[in-house]
């Protein structure tokens, strides 16, 4: 039985491939939610207040319509994929021009394969986990256990902190991981259940969270 998502998914990328501007518009209205998921864990914390996810969907709409003629001549990346990409450009590009250079964390720019993101920093991680595994009852307990898991992230390698952050707070597929990262999909999924192994054992020391922990 023939997949019918499949089928679209491939009518949309022949005309995106096409330079078809509406197309574009589809795919943006298609993938809107998973794209907001990217910008909410990636926003910087002193950008919150100036600038939200929706501004940061309309930057990068334009900027992908600016970029949808070089498409057809781009590898061979799935529409998401290459849509994620200019999100992330655009979010590095907000970052620069409202922070300032002299201001920029550049520990948030990794460059990996010639690919350049937002990396997933510790407090990124830290936050969802904890926002996720705990009740917002106690607002000093929470700043403590914050603080734990914070530290708890920093041993971790920002590499793996990453595929943990794709997997997880954007919920991008194995082989979407494999093709952002530019990695092989069975080396983005031995890195993955490595990653969680060891998150598991860093985070031992907060039991109410490793315990809580998603399975492999």
């Amino acid at each position: 039985m023939t997949d019918v998502s499949s089928v679209g998914m491939e009518d949309l990328e022949r005309r995106l491939r096409g330079g078809d501007s509406q197309a574009l518009a589809e795919l943006f209205t298609r993938e809107r939610e998973r794209l907001w998921r990217v910008i909410q864990f990636r926003l910087a914390e002193p950008l919150r207040g100036r600038l939200g996810p929706e501004d940061v969907l309309q930057e990068a709409f334009l900027a992908a319509s600016q970029r949808l003629k070089h498409y057809a001549n781009s590898p061979a990346t799935t529409p998401f994929i290459w849509l994620r990409m200019i999100v992330n450009q655009t979010l590095i590009d907000l970052h620069r021009q409202h922070l300032g250079a002299q201001r920029r964390d550049a520990g948030r720019e990794v460059s990996l394969d010639g690919a350049t993101y937002t990396q997933a920093t510790s407090a990124s991680v830290a936050i969802q986990l904890v926002g996720i595994f705990t009740s917002p009852s106690g607002a000093a307990a929470r700043a403590d256990t914050l603080a734990l898991v914070k530290t708890a992230i920093e041993q971790m390698d920002p590499i793996d902190r990453e595929i943990l952050a794709l997997r997880h707070f954007e919920e991008l597929t194995n082989s979407e991981v494999a093709e952002a990262l530019g990695i092989e999909q069975k080396a983005a999924s031995i890195r993955y259940l490595r990653a969680l192994r060891r998150l598991k054992e860093i985070l031992a020391q907060v039991p109410d969270l490793s315990k809580e922990l998603p399975r492999g």
